[in-house]
């Protein structure tokens, strides 16, 4: 087993660990995937399983979806919807920008030093604003 292999899989099982969460087989081959490079990533439930086939990882779709849910429940992951259809998951959790290339379909991030929201408006009686979700969608410009 090489040294790279023996990183990626102990960053894994680190990350689990550091939420508390039991690292079934499943759990820990998706989080290699997610982290086991140390990089940043924002991926698909379908895009993720996807990757996890090309692994050889016998893991369901469904398995995915709720491993996902599982990860950001704990904290592990921030979800970004797009579209009010399409979920991102992102493996960095701090708040931040993000771009959406429309013509791909890819999310990235986008510098937080660049951002400056100024004002938000008061939320309504009894309720509290938790967070604020800010994805600025890209598109190609025609010439």
């Amino acid at each position: 087993m090489s040294d790279a292999l023996i990183i990626s899989q102990d960053r894994a099982a680190e990350w689990l660990a550091g939420a508390d969460l039991r690292p079934t087989r499943q759990r820990l081959a998706l989080a290699e995937l997610l982290v086991g490079d140390g990089k940043n990533r924002h991926v698909t439930a379908e895009s993720l399983f996807a990757a996890s086939k090309g692994h050889g990882e016998g893991v369901s779709l469904a398995t995915v979806y709720n491993t996902l849910r599982a990860f950001c429940d704990a904290g592990l992951l921030q979800e970004v919807t797009v579209d009010g259809s399409k979920s991102y998951f992102d493996t960095n959790t701090h708040d931040h920008p993000h771009f959406f290339w429309e013509d791909e379909g890819r999310l990235s991030d986008a510098h937080a030093d660049d951002l400056v929201i100024s004002a938000l408006p008061d939320a309504p009686e009894g309720m509290e604003i938790a967070k604020v979700d800010v994805v600025i969608r890209l598109r190609k410009t025609s010439v």
